[in-house]
């Protein structure tokens, strides 16, 4: 048999079974369309093709990979209707958005983005992106691939097989007469200290970095080889983020949390910024309900539909630049990031679950990840 399964909002599901022997016409028939090679099924290859469905363009990346039962593909859909997001259908908004508006603005400096593999850090960037897009900036990006085309912006895919790499390409990338720089990730301390040395220069650069919160990209970037005493004056700003299915808008409704729930709940509400809890004004706190969906026709009896993500966003600000000179650890900067007033994704996660967006559950699960990271780390 063969099994045919398909990732909806970061969980796998059985979509149907086929005959094994269809198993190489079907790999062969997607490696054609993708310009692979066919005969070759002892490596694994990588490609992509695009189809018209629906009136809509729609690019599929391809990746193929030898196992012991015969090939296996994977195809990624990438509709920009869905990847080229704004920032409020990402669900960057208040003091987050306010703090992301801030930092593109200014006329230079790092801001990194931060998360685990498949918490949408390149869909926050491709908006951060679109914002700047405009007719008198010259953008270039480093990308590993390039996942969606943006008009009006020079896109490069790094190829390590060739010795083109992010740091390489970058090294180029500064000859171009750049005014924003986009690197896919910051991998190497090559790759680090060159970004950091084109945010000194007068350039907007902008990344990913692999960290579990918004305190931990300093001393990343330090265990990287970035100088100390560069990072106040080169990173603008620190995101971290974590992906959640959003509930159905059709079949949600709102439900009397257990006492324990409450109690997480008026515990996080009682750190919440005036601002943030002015965007749960209609919401009564002393009696706070959470939401559960529990499946419609329209979100295919799944109670969700989509994802959105929770952010924690962390400025530089001259006390912070003290702790980073004098030798910066997560505690020190977790304790003035709270003082400055940093949304920690805990408040954002609550906050979304109060105004109904997304479950307790799957923003417990999201928080509690990041918690059981962090705790690894100590």
């Amino acid at each position: 048999k063969v099994r045919v399964r398909f990732r909806v909002d970061g969980v796998l599901y059985v979509g149907l079974i086929l005959p094994k022997a269809i198993q190489a016409a079907v790999a062969s028939r997607i490696k054609i369309l993708s310009t692979l090679k066919i005969d070759e099924t002892r490596v694994p290859q990588d490609g992509r093709f695009h189809s018209v469905i629906d009136n809509k363009k729609i690019d599929f990346r391809v990746s193929t990979f030898p196992t012991s039962f015969g090939e296996k593909v994977v195809l990624r859909l990438l509709d920009p209707e869905i990847g080229l997001l704004t920032f409020d259908k990402l669900g960057l908004d208040g003091k987050n958005l306010q703090r992301v508006d801030e930092a593109i603005n200014k006329p230079f400096g790092m801001i990194l983005i931060t998360g685990p593999t498949g918490s949408g850090k390149s869909t926050t960037l491709y908006a951060i992106l679109q914002v700047l897009n405009k007719e008198g900036v010259n953008i270039v990006s480093l990308e590993d691939p390039v996942e969606y085309y943006v008009e009006g912006i020079s896109q490069s895919q790094i190829r390590p097989e060739i010795n083109y790499t992010f740091a390489s390409g970058l090294r180029s990338i500064l000859r171009q007469d750049p005014d924003i720089i986009m690197v896919g990730e910051i991998r190497d301390s090559e790759t680090a200290n060159l970004a950091t040395h084109a945010a000194l220069t007068g350039h907007i650069v902008l990344s990913t970095l692999h960290t579990n919160n918004a305190e931990g990209v300093i001393p990343r970037l330090i265990d990287m080889g970035v100088e100390d005493f560069l990072i106040p004056a080169s990173l603008n700003l620190a995101v971290a983020q974590r992906l959640v299915r959003r509930l159905c808008p059709e079949c949600k409704k709102p439900v009397d949390p257990p006492p324990s729930v409450k109690e997480i709940i008026r515990e996080t509400v009682s750190h919440m910024l005036p601002e943030t809890l002015e965007q749960l004004a209609e919401i009564d706190l002393n009696n706070p309900k959470i939401w559960q969906a529990p499946g419609c026709e329209f979100c295919g009896k799944k109670g969700t539909k989509g994802r959105i993500a929770i952010f924690e966003a962390l400025s530089m600000t001259p006390e912070l630049e003290k702790i980073v000179v004098e030798g910066p650890t997560e505690s020190k900067i977790r304790v003035e990031s709270r003082r400055q007033g940093m949304i920690t994704m805990q408040q954002d996660g609550v906050a979304k679950v109060l105004r109904g967006f997304i479950s307790f559950e799957e923003f417990a699960e999201a928080v509690e990840t990041a918690e059981t990271e962090e705790d690894k780390k100590k």
